[in-house]
């Protein structure tokens, strides 16, 4: 569903949200028209997006990790269908091109975990790495190994109960992984994305995409000239593609690491800053714990280099973090709404710091704790010293 949804409107589809709100238990009785006395509803009449239904979005908004403003857009909409439904509703099975998605995908994940099995990210996405922990477990458990969570396969996991729950296994992988990837930016791949941001109106469009397309170039040319493979996922003056294509570019491209650009938008000309995003879902108490580490980073390091208002860095649930395989942040660098953060954005020697901080970040993602320089001080002209001594 593509269409946008907000308060005052009504029809089949409102009634199918309120729907959904209802069985996820934040919208009591379904909201309906009130009569034209403004008392009670009228039976039979469609539901109202009404004040309450958009408290209820703001409240799943704000529990999902997405941007909260009572709208209900395709994002929101999917993720409404996917909170619907429980383990044990439907089999689950590999779909390549087309991934199954869910809370139920979400528990399934979370008890092979707990139960040692390898599943990839606990996202929700029923994909390859959760098939083949799915494979796993069926084999371990004498079931056929189809990669399928069937019935027999559901049967098992209700009776097993893990000898410990919680911990990171996935976050100790993680932390493996750069350790044994050492400290040499050659030869690694980091994938840059020119975005918008959420709350971007269309009349800023077009000045954010030049400012993001020309922040992108920036990093590029200073990530090759350390040593690493650059690619972006939008060619220059191209709009942005759909988030989840872009994540699917930086799949492709077995990329160690990604860097979405965007701009943000307030109606409140006095809301400014620099904030940084990464994968995280506090309602399955799910995040990419790397992701986090060089979201903490690129934050860091850009608010000791500039006069930007420090926003800090947070978990969301939105697509271009949630389908990328690596860790990925997005980084929020400013509003345009605000005249000194526009001013400052406009200024292609504010473009350089922000450029020379996040390549510095990636360097010092790779650094162990005993060799890591103090934030604020390293230089991508040493960087470049480094790699070509």
């Amino acid at each position: 569903m593509n269409a946008v949804f907000r308060l005052g409107d009504s029809g089949p589809a409102v009634a199918q949200l309120t729907g959904l709100l209802e069985r996820i238990g934040l919208l009591g009785d379904a909201a309906s028209e009130p009569d034209s006395n403004g008392g009670p509803p009228v039976d039979g009449a469609d539901p109202v997006f009404d004040a309450r239904v958009e408290l209820a979005v703001r409240a799943f908004q704000q529990q999902r990790g997405l941007t909260v403003d009572g709208v209900v857009g395709p994002l929101t909409f999917r993720r409404l269908d996917e909170a619907r439904w429980r383990l044990g509703d439907r089999i689950l099975t590999h779909l390549p091109g087309n991934l199954t998605a869910g809370d139920d995908v979400y528990t399934l994940q979370g008890r092979l975990l707990d139960l040692g099995f390898r599943v990839g990210r606990v996202d929700g996405y029923f994909g390859p790495e959760t098939e083949a922990g799915v494979r796993e477990f069926q084999r371990n458990f004498g079931i056929p190994p189809d990669g399928t969570c069937g019935p027999a396969t559901l049967k098992a996991l209700t009776r097993l109960s893990p000898m410990v729950k919680g911990g990171a296994p996935n976050a100790l992988r993680a932390q493996e992984r750069i350790r044994e990837a050492g400290p040499n930016l050659g030869g690694k791949i980091v994938v840059i994305d020119v975005g918008r941001g959420h709350n971007l109106p269309e009349e800023h469009a077009e000045a954010s995409d030049a400012i993001l397309h020309d922040l992108a170039q920036r990093v590029e040319g200073r990530l090759v000239a350390t040593g690493v493979q650059a690619f972006l996922t939008t060619p220059r003056w191209a709009a942005p593609g759909e988030e989840a294509d872009r994540a699917g570019f930086a799949n492709r491209t077995g990329a160690d690491l990604f860097v979405s650009l965007a701009l943000d938008a307030s109606a409140n000309p006095g809301a400014c800053g620099v904030s940084t995003y990464f994968f995280g879902d506090t309602n399955h108490a799910t995040w990419s714990s790397v992701g986090e580490r060089f979201a903490g980073l690129v934050q860091r390091e850009i608010v000791a280099r500039s006069d930007l208002v420090d926003l800090r860095w947070h978990p969301k649930t939105w697509d271009i973090l949630r389908r990328t395989r690596m860790p990925a942040i997005r980084l929020d660098a400013g509003y345009l709404t605000n005249l000194d953060d526009a001013r400052r954005l406009r200024d292609p020697a504010f473009r350089d710091v922000l450029a020379e901080s996040i390549v510095v970040a990636v360097q010092r993602f790779y650094l162990s704790p005993d060799v890591d320089a103090h934030t604020g001080v390293l230089r991508v002209s040493e960087l470049r010293d480094s790699f070509h001594a």
